[in-house]
């Protein structure tokens, strides 16, 4: 069975430096379906291409499925399964021993950048950059499925 637990904090721009990455990454993703219940994802990461199942999220918690496709297949199920895409940058950032995720939003999310970090446990305890700001984890509105239909600007 797999879990995701993830983390998500809102990033104070002026204390976000993107050299602090180790690697980057563009993205484009939509969603075939997106109800309480479950969303299901085409992502594109620079020249490879996921499908992701994701159940509804309780607490910080929820199911999750991600398999490797062809990104032919990708382009084809962006094309004619979704009606608009997120595009953004995700920047990886190592700090006090855990990965942070880092995005950047373009297009009608431009400015917005949240950070994520994906934890082994729920109580898990770990350090907080200076440039993460409020935790948006429980709000719904940053969840990306969210986003794609309601942008917010940073």
């Amino acid at each position: 069975m797999s879990f995701e637990i993830e983390r998500k904090f809102l990033v104070k721009k002026d204390l976000w430096n993107k050299s602090l990455a180790k690697q980057s990454y563009h993205i484009i993703q939509g969603y075939i379906q997106k109800d309480r219940k479950k969303v299901i994802r085409i992502r594109i990461r620079d020249e490879e291409a996921f499908l992701t199942i994701k159940s509804k999220t309780e607490g910080i918690k929820r199911f999750e499925f991600e398999y490797q496709i062809p990104i032919s297949d990708a382009k084809l199920m962006l094309s004619k399964f979704t009606k608009k895409c997120i595009e953004k940058t995700r920047y990886m950032v190592d700090f006090a021993g855990k990965i942070w995720e880092v995005d950047e939003f373009e297009g009608n999310n431009k400015g917005l950048i949240l950070a994520e970090i994906e934890l082994e446990a729920e109580d898990e305890t770990f350090e907080k950059p200076d440039w993460c700001l409020e935790e948006v984890s429980m709000d719904f509105r940053y969840h990306n499925s969210n986003l794609i239909d309601f942008p917010l600007n940073g």
